[in-house]
């Protein structure tokens, strides 16, 4: 797919891995809209596309954006839904356990919703991450949520040809969900991926050159593509 004059949507564009998917498609030529639930991010993407204000969770307003944005190219979603739980299995609780399947909704909300809403030759990608193929302890809700969005991949990419949809799985990505600064959020990365073969955090930009793969690549669906500095082998 050559993305010039492309319509795309990318929901979780105003931060992090989303962010720089909009930057990327934008200096690609792509007609863009930035999806977010935080209206006070528009302020972050680039001036060349469109933010629009969303919560995926939501169907019915995600329904009237759809019908009011028209024909879709291109479909990404990095919106992570809500918050996530993380810790022991035996001593979580079973609400954030259940919480943390909001990314799953949505995903399913972006798709199910805007597949009538793309075209023929269009790409979907969605956004899991490693716990899904290699969970740590205190995982296990991120490696099941993960789990789930890249099975739901191979299910419908079945069922959609010729049009695609695949999943870009990242690593530890140095993104604002971390809160740190300075030599502590250093000494957080340093830790968490000195056994990994690319011991360093990974960077928004290099996930978006995933997905901006996955969307060009006309031969590729039902796939997941990691960009985790070799996590899964680690």
């Amino acid at each position: 797919m050559d993305v010039k004059g492309k319509k795309a949507m990318v929901f979780g564009g105003t931060s992090g891995i989303g962010l720089a998917t909009v930057q990327q498609l934008v200096d690609l030529g792509a007609n863009v809209v930035a999806l977010g639930r935080d209206a006070a991010k528009a302020s972050l993407i680039p001036s060349e596309a469109t933010f629009v204000q969303c919560d995926v969770r939501d169907r019915d307003a995600l329904t009237k954006i759809y019908n009011d944005q028209g024909g879709i190219d291109i479909l990404v979603s990095a919106a992570t839904g809500g918050s996530r739980a993380i810790g022991p299995f035996a001593q979580m609780d079973l609400d954030g356990y259940m919480g943390s399947f909001d990314k799953l909704w949505g995903y399913a909300n972006v798709v199910r919703l805007g597949l009538e809403h793309l075209s023929d030759e269009g790409a979907i990608v969605l956004v899991s991450g490693s716990p899904a193929r290699r969970c740590g302890p205190g995982q296990v809700a991120l490696s099941s949520v993960g789990g789930a969005v890249e099975a739901l991949s191979r299910a419908v990419a079945k069922e959609i040809g010729p049009k695609r949809i695949n999943v870009m799985s990242p690593g530890l990505i140095d993104t604002p969900m971390v809160p740190l600064e300075g030599k502590e959020r250093d000494a957080h990365y340093e830790r968490l991926t000195g056994n990994n073969l690319i011991s360093r955090a990974g960077t928004p930009d290099e996930c978006a050159q995933g997905i901006i793969f996955l969307i060009q690549n006309d031969f590729v669906t039902g796939t997941t593509l990691d960009v985790d500095g070799g996590i899964l082998l680690s």
